[in-house]
């Protein structure tokens, strides 16, 4: 972030990056020189007051630009000349193809001031320039929306690229045993419990089947149940039977 004038953007942007697994925030000659413990930046935070104590202060672009090896100026505007221009999307798989091609290798996002972004001479100092396909009759974006737009698009790249599963954080990361397909034997046991229920409410007559089971067997089969579900639907076939049932009916 090049000089930032708001605080709140700080720990909003330590926020962004950190809800998307990232950790490393720069700061570029920020308006205010301790912005890292200033209350809005440690409130907006929230939660990610680690990242925010952690980040790194420059007073120059070309210093905090030293050991990257490839940086992305993130701008709305259109620029005459500057480095080729490309969107967040494309920016982030070159980033996952760049980190790939070498252990030494340091991608970064820059971005510029709330008020005016970036300058000519700071997009210069990066390797391509990019951007957020937004609305174009109103694409602005405060400075830590558009750096949680920007590590949305790395961490998906960055996943993708990994063959990771895109799916939701849990602390309880332990699978649920009943979620599990049921076997073909617990299937053929409730169906065989299915039909004797349906028998016992006189829905099915078993002098006059018809095609009602075989029916029934394609409807669940292509339910694909799972061990919980068998469970249940035992659970009502044992109620349909029930002696109270049949006492109410008569």
């Amino acid at each position: 972030m090049v000089q930032p004038s708001h605080p709140g953007n700080v720990g909003s942007a330590a926020r962004a990056i950190k809800t998307m697994g990232f950790s490393e925030l720069v700061l570029v000659a920020p308006r205010h020189e301790d912005v890292i413990r200033h209350p809005d930046a440690l409130a907006l935070a929230s939660g990610a007051t680690d990242v925010l104590e952690r980040a790194r202060v420059y007073g120059t672009l070309e210093q905090a630009l030293a050991p990257v090896t490839l940086a992305f100026a993130l701008t709305a505007r259109v620029r005459d000349l500057g480095p080729p221009p490309c969107d967040i999307r494309q920016a982030a798989g070159l980033s996952c193809e760049h980190l790939a091609s070498g252990a030494d290798t340091v991608a970064a996002v820059v971005l510029g001031t709330e008020k005016s972004g970036l300058t000519n001479a700071q997009i210069a100092l990066c390797h391509r320039i990019c951007h957020i396909p937004a609305n174009p009759e109103y694409s602005s974006l405060n400075v830590a929306q558009a750096l949680q737009l920007a590590a949305w698009e790395l961490r998906y790249a960055l996943l993708a690229h990994a063959g990771a599963a895109m799916l939701p954080a849990s602390a309880a990361q332990t699978p649920d045993p009943g979620a599990e397909p049921a076997s073909g034997e617990a299937v053929q046991a409730f169906l065989a419990h299915w039909e004797q229920a349906l028998v016992g409410v006189e829905f099915l007559d078993p002098a006059h089947p018809k095609k009602l089971m075989p029916r029934m067997r394609h409807l669940f089969a292509r339910a694909g149940l799972t061990r919980d579900e068998v469970d249940m639907m035992r659970g009502v076939c044992t109620a349909m039977l029930s002696p109270r049932r049949q006492s109410v009916k008569k």
